[in-house]
């Protein structure tokens, strides 16, 4: 694992400067960059000792290619990854039924970090994704997440089925998202101790995934298109199953 890591964005470095202030190494801000936002995110990185560094364009540029670093970056040391062990110990610890999000075979940065929004918005007890075929969560991801990589515990497993057993012994009922379904999200009880488990968009849930899964769903769709957006999809799916259980 590096040592340090850089996150960009005014979210997602002002949600770390919130949640984790003693990961926070550097600041650095565009010099042409003087607003009410910036000030902000200057403000909490003075609470944990931190000077913003004054950087050109260029320097952004050279390292967030193909990034929109709205003139912010902090350098952060990683967490440890996140694996089965953490995830039980998180599970054993909640007082509440969880909500888990499982995405399987989800390999875009950016859907990866629009899914973790919705986790966020949804009361998402934790994201679990398999250590492999699965997009990193990256700079990029945790730009587009605004803020929510920061807050929602992130687990990467090695063996999802495996993992998906370990949820079923400890009481939690796995549904699946599936065009092929028969019953639909609104006619599925989403209440309860419960993990979703969305695949990629077109080839959906792998075989492995699918079959330890205890029931699947799928959204009914009456235009021409057959299939949604990951993240669009995960987001009907977690609003439903936030609205069954408020």
């Amino acid at each position: 694992m590096s040592q340090s890591e850089l996150i960009f964005g005014l979210h997602a470095v002002q949600a770390l400067l919130q949640q984790a202030p003693e990961r926070a190494l550097e600041l650095f801000v565009l010099r042409e960059r003087e607003d009410a936002k910036v000030t902000a995110v200057i403000k909490l990185a003075a609470t944990a000792g931190l000077r913003p560094q004054g950087v050109p364009r260029r320097w952004f540029e050279e390292r967030l290619t193909d990034n929109v670093h709205q003139g912010v970056a902090l350098r952060v040391r990683p967490l440890p990854p996140q694996g089965d062990n953490e995830l039980m110990q998180m599970l054993d610890k909640l007082s509440v039924p969880p909500l888990l999000l499982v995405l399987d075979g989800v390999t875009d940065p950016h859907n990866l970090g629009a899914c973790l929004r919705s986790a966020d918005a949804a009361g998402v007890h934790g994201v679990i994704v398999p250590r492999d075929k699965s997009a990193p969560l990256n700079p990029t991801a945790r730009k587009v997440a605004c803020g929510a990589a920061e807050v929602v515990p992130f687990f990467q497993v090695t063996n999802l089925a495996r993992s998906l057993r370990s949820l079923q012994e400890a009481g939690i009922w796995v549904v699946g998202a599936a065009g092929e379904a028969t019953a639909t999200i609104y006619d599925t009880k989403l209440t309860g101790p419960l993990a979703l488990a969305m695949g990629a968009e077109g080839s959906g849930l792998r075989r492995l995934t699918r079959e330890h899964c205890d029931s699947l769903a799928k959204i009914p769709m009456v235009g021409s298109v057959s299939s949604l957006n990951v993240s669009v999809a995960t987001g009907i799916f977690l609003f439903e199953a936030l609205r069954q259980r408020s």
